[in-house]
């Protein structure tokens, strides 16, 4: 069963219009329910047990703090997940970054919602072969998924 996501903007530094945590969720249901047909790696994924999963979108300030207090490194970063059903997402690392790859921020905050539901789904990214592995499932999934999602902002 695809969980449904909840999307919800934690920070006040950039302007996240209503209409986009909408795209984000209808997008990341979309996303989920693909990934649970062919992405999951591991037997007791997290993402086949959660009927929800709550994304928050925060500041780099939040972000670092989390960072740290959870992972034990210092900085912002873009995506940290939780096995209990939980994506925090840096609004500002994922606009700072599309700005750089010349992307729409929306599509910058879907790719790494898509990302976190892929760790929920038992990818890892922490070594280079992982990391590879995890993208090549999730950069096709974004650019498939994304011209509905655009269509739905």
């Amino acid at each position: 069963m695809r969980p449904e996501l909840i999307v919800g903007n934690n920070q006040e530094r950039l302007e996240i219009p209503e209409s986009w945590l909408i795209t984000l969720e209808k997008g990341g249901a979309l996303a989920a329910g693909e990934i649970l047909l062919k992405h999951v790696v591991i037997e007791d994924a997290p993402l086949l047990e959660h009927e929800c999963v709550e994304i928050a979108l925060v500041d780099d300030e939040t972000s670092a703090r989390v960072h740290e207090q959870f992972m034990g490194i210092e900085g912002e970063t873009d995506v940290i997940t939780f096995h209990h059903g939980e994506i925090v997402i840096g609004v500002e690392v994922a606009f700072k970054q599309a700005a750089e790859n010349g992307e729409p921020p929306l599509r910058e905050l879907f790719r790494y919602i898509v990302h976190g539901l892929l760790h929920l789904a038992g990818h890892e990214d922490e070594d280079p072969a992982d990391r590879e592995r995890m993208e090549a499932a999730q950069e096709p999934l974004v650019a498939r998924l994304w011209p509905e999602i655009d269509v739905l902002a």
